[in-house]
C-alpha cells in the first residue's frame, strides 16, 4: 500500500528546513528526500565552506598589505591543511541532519525524486503519496555549450580539491568565478577568468567592479573580458582551453577548468509535467504564497522557485518560513523582498543592497560617492581600494540603496540593509553613537 504523507519535502537545505521542522512539530507525517547528502548546498558545498577558504585568503592579503608596516615574514597557504579545517565544518552535517529528521519522526529517503502524477512521488523503488509536496531542490550549474564540457569541475569540486593546480581557468565572470579566483590566487595559483561580456558581476555597481578587477589583476589574476570558451581538451595531465578573446582565437593552458558561469533552478529530472507543475527558465511558477499556480498541492521555496528573491540563503530561509506558515494556517504569509543584501566574498569584498545607482539617477535621487581609501579605517590596514555609494531620498532622508567595496563591506552593507528595512533616516543615523574607531562609526560621513 502506498504510504500517505501530510508533506513530502524534496530537498534538505535552507529552503526546506523551516517547513519540515515546523510541520513536524505540528504532528504532520513527513517524508524527506534528497538525491545528495542531507544538509543542502549552503552548509555542505556553498557559502559556509567557501567562507572558511575566503578567511584564509583574507589573512594572506592582510599580511601582504602590512609587510614593512610593522610586520615581518610572509604567510603562505597550506591547501591540504585548509581543506582539513574546512571539513571540520562540513563532515558531520549529513549524519546530523538525517538524525535530526528521524528524531522528529520523519521518514528519510535518499535518491532522485520524480513526479508520477499530481500527488505521487517516486524515489528509487518507493512510491509516496503526499497531501502537500515541497520542492526545495535549489540550483545547479548552468549547462555550457562547450566541446569537452565533461572536463569541467564545478563549485563543489573546487571546494573539495585535495591540491590546487599551478594554473586554473575559471569560466564565467560572476560570484563563483571571482570568489574562487581570489582564494586560489592567494594560494599561489596562476588564475584566469574568462568572461563572455564586457563587464563582469553585472548586478553590482560598475565603478566598484572596476576597482575589484584592478585589485584582482594586481594580485596576479588575469581577467579576460569579451572572451569565450569553445572547447576543452585534455592533454595528459593538463588541459588546453580554446576560444576567442576580443574576436581573435586564443588558447589557455591549465591544470583544471572550473565552471563559474552561473546557476539555474534544479528542476531537471523531477518530471514536473507528470505532476502538472508549471515552470519556466526561472524555476517553479508560484503565486505570492509560494504555491504552484498549476498544482495547488505543491509549494516551492529557495533557488528553485521563480520569485523576486535573489538566490541567497537568507531569502531561501525566509521563503521556507512563509511556506511553513501557509501550510499550517492557510495561505496568508508572503516573503518580504524589500531588502536583499548581497556580498561577493573576494578580498576586498563587494556588496550591494537596495536601489542601484542607475535607477537612482533616473528617478532623481541623490547618490553620495565616497572614496574611503584614505580614511583611517582603511589607511591603518594599508588598503588601496575602499569606496561607497549611498542612494538617499533627500525629501525624506531615507536611505534607498548602498554599494560598497572594502574590507568592512559585509558589516556596512548589513547596517545599510537594516536602515532601508526599517526606514531609518540619515538624521536618525547621525544621532547614533557608534563605538569608535569602527567601520560603523564611518556611517555618518557616508551620509
Amino acid at each position: 500500500m502506498t504510504p500517505l504523507y501530510d508533506l513530502i519535502a524534496i530537498g534538505t537545505g535552507s529552503a526546506a528546513s523551516s517547513v519540515v521542522s515546523r510541520c513536524a512539530e505540528a504532528g504532520w507525517k513527513i517524508a524527506v528526500i534528497d538525491e545528495r547528502e542531507f544538509g543542502g548546498t549552503c552548509a555542505l558545498r556553498g557559502c559556509d565552506p567557501k567562507k572558511v577558504l575566503a578567511g584564509a585568503a583574507e589573512l594572506i592579503d592582510w599580511n601582504e598589505r602590512m609587510l614593512g608596516k610593522g610586520t615581518q615574514g610572509k604567510t603562505t597557504m597550506n591547501w591540504p591543511e585548509l581543506m582539513n579545517f574546512k571539513r571540520t565544518f562540513t563532515a558531520s552535517i549529513p549524519r546530523a541532519s538525517e538524525d535530526k529528521f528521524k528524531q522528529a519522526g520523519m521518514d528519510t529517503f535518499h535518491g532522485e525524486a520524480v513526479f508520477v502524477d499530481e500527488e505521487h512521488i517516486r524515489v528509487g523503488d518507493a512510491l509516496l503519496r503526499g497531501k502537500h509536496i515541497l520542492i526545495a531542490t535549489g540550483a545547479q550549474p548552468a549547462p555550457l555549450p562547450i566541446e569537452g564540457a565533461e572536463h569541467l569541475l564545478y563549485s563543489d569540486d573546487f571546494l573539495d580539491m585535495e591540491q590546487l593546480p599551478d594554473q586554473l581557468v575559471l569560466v564565467g565572470g560572476g560570484y563563483i568565478a571571482f570568489e574562487f579566483a581570489h582564494i586560489a590566487a592567494r594560494a599561489g595559483t596562476e588564475v584566469h577568468i574568462i568572461h563572455r561580456g564586457e563587464r563582469p558581476l553585472e548586478q553590482f555597481d560598475k565603478d566598484l567592479v572596476d576597482l575589484l578587477v584592478q585589485k584582482s589583476e594586481e594580485i596576479g589574476i588575469h581577467v579576460h573580458l569579451n572572451a569565450e570558451v569553445k572547447s576543452i581538451r585534455q592533454q595528459g595531465g593538463t588541459y588546453l582551453v580554446s576560444g576567442t578573446r576580443n574576436g581573435a582565437d586564443h588558447q589557455w593552458h591549465c591544470g583544471r577548468v572550473v565552471h563559474g558561469a552561473g546557476r539555474i533552478p534544479n528542476i531537471e529530472g523531477l518530471e514536473l509535467e507528470k505532476g502538472k507543475v508549471s515552470y519556466s527558465k526561472n524555476g517553479i511558477i508560484v503565486n505570492e504564497y509560494l504555491q504552484s499556480t498549476s498544482n495547488p498541492r505543491v509549494y516551492a521555496a529557495g533557488d528553485v522557485a521563480a520569485t523576486k528573491g535573489l538566490p541567497l540563503t537568507p531569502l531561501a530561509g525566509q521563503e521556507s518560513r512563509a511556506v511553513a506558515s501557509n501550510l499550517l494556517k492557510g495561505n496568508h504569509a508572503q516573503p518580504n523582498y524589500k531588502v536583499m543584501p548581497s556580498i561577493v566574498f573576494t578580498v576586498p569584498s563587494l556588496g550591494s543592497v537596495g536601489l542601484n545607482v542607475e535607477q537612482a539617477e533616473k528617478e532623481g535621487y541623490e547618490v553620495k560617492v565616497n572614496d574611503m581609501s584614505k580614511w583611517y579605517t582603511y589607511k591603518r590596514t594599508n588598503e588601496k581600494y575602499a569606496m561607497a555609494k549611498v542612494v538617499i531620498d533627500n525629501a525624506t532622508g531615507r536611505i534607498l540603496g548602498a554599494h560598497v567595496i572594502g574590507s568592512e563591506t559585509e558589516e556596512l552593507i548589513n547596517l545599510f540593509a537594516m536602515a532601508i528595512q526599517f526606514g531609518i533616516t540619515t538624521d536618525q543615523l547621525n544621532t547614533m553613537n557608534f563605538a569608535y574607531p569602527t567601520a560603523a562609526s564611518d556611517l555618518g560621513s557616508l551620509l
